[in-house]
């Protein structure tokens, strides 16, 4: 979904924005008032955190798309992601335990009482370089099982232009038998028109998430026509043979990382819904359990670095997602178009916290 609510955090008055932008996402969500909140708590305990004890940071709030299932139709979940470079948690353990409190002991306070609420909670700090804190809030207390995708695991940031309503990205996954598909949208510019064409890209994804990836992309193509275009990447896992096709057309970037190896996917030029190419090429790829895909649109710098820590790529996909876009800029170089990252990834689980409530 393409509203974004972006908020910096660098004075008290921050604080209070985040809790707005928080019950605001809520209502878009269909949240009802004990879970809207829950988010509006989880909110401001990561904005005093950033304020507190990493000298100023930023959260970013997306709305997550649950996409429908046999049991009734989709619905929507409150991602918060709290990001900054500050010094970091000397003792992350500690710091996640409730009740934990002592502000002297540098970031953590609360984040025990945002463990336990959050219908899923993940957070990747280290030393001198900063953390990042990702909460979801869904509807029902128990995280969903959707963005898992049987033994894989889904998720990403979405962040806008100069803090703007909406971004023109947007990403989704679906699911069709043995074919789970993840696909990110840039649409042309910025803005509602562009976030219109995105958006439009991701109802025709749950239309066509049976088809082979150049099959989704023709099927977009027509779906955008009224729009002004975007440039589309689909990649689809097949988790019976464990192969990997991709397909891009437009300025969209991929990598893969095998091993201790990172592998770029080429895009093919074109516009999805203004000037589609003749023929789209797929890339297949063997994926195995220490596989780990990243999309992007054009506005994380083409020459990112990927991580390598191999502790980062255990977490939950959206801190992976988060960590790469912070790490690509900086306050000295801000984002320079809205900039989307999506990441899909085998289900190592050992760093992130799911919990009832």
């Amino acid at each position: 979904m393409s509203r974004v609510w972006e908020t910096p955090v660098h004075d008290s008055t921050r604080v209070r924005d985040v809790r707005v932008a928080a019950e605001a996402a809520s209502a878009r969500a269909r949240l009802d008032p004990h879970r809207t909140a829950i988010a509006a708590l989880v909110a401001t305990q990561l904005a005093t955190n950033l304020l507190k004890h990493a000298g100023g940071g930023s959260v970013l709030i997306n709305l997550l798309e649950r996409p429908p299932t046999d049991a009734g139709s989709g619905s929507a979940a409150v991602q918060l992601v709290s990001v900054d470079h500050g010094p970091g948690i000397p003792d992350v353990a500690a710091a996640l335990r409730d009740g934990y409190t002592t502000a002297a002991a540098s970031l953590g306070a609360g984040l025990g009482t945002c463990v336990r609420i959050s219908s899923a909670f993940d957070l990747y700090s280290v030393r001198g370089r900063g953390t990042v804190v990702m909460a979801r809030i869904d509807q029902e207390p128990v995280t969903h099982r959707a963005e898992t995708g049987h033994h894989h695991r889904l998720g990403g940031i979405n962040a806008p232009l100069a803090q703007a309503a909406h971004s023109g990205d947007s990403f989704a996954w679906v699911r069709s038998g043995p074919r789970l598909t993840l696909m990110l949208a840039d649409g042309l510019g910025h803005g509602a028109k562009a976030a219109t064409a995105s958006d439009a890209a991701v109802d025709e994804l749950h239309r066509s998430a049976h088809l082979p990836p150049e099959q989704i992309l023709r099927h977009l193509d027509g779906a955008l026509r009224t729009t002004r275009g975007a440039a589309v990447a689909v990649a689809q896992l097949d988790t019976d043979t464990h192969r990997l096709g991709f397909a891009g057309v437009g300025n969209v970037g991929a990598r893969i990382r095998t091993g201790d190896s990172w592998q770029p996917l080429v895009s093919h030029p074109g516009i999805v819904g203004a000037h589609f190419p003749a023929r789209v090429p797929v890339q297949h790829l063997a994926w195995s359990r220490d596989s780990l895909l990243v999309l992007h649109s054009d506005g994380l710098p083409s020459r990112w670095t990927p991580p390598e820590d191999t502790d980062l790529l255990g977490h939950d996909p959206a801190v992976v997602a988060a960590t790469i876009l912070r790490d690509a800029g900086s306050a000295a170089r801000p984002l320079r178009d809205d900039t989307s990252v999506a990441v899909l990834a085998p289900d190592r689980r050992a760093g992130a916290h799911d919990r009832r409530t």
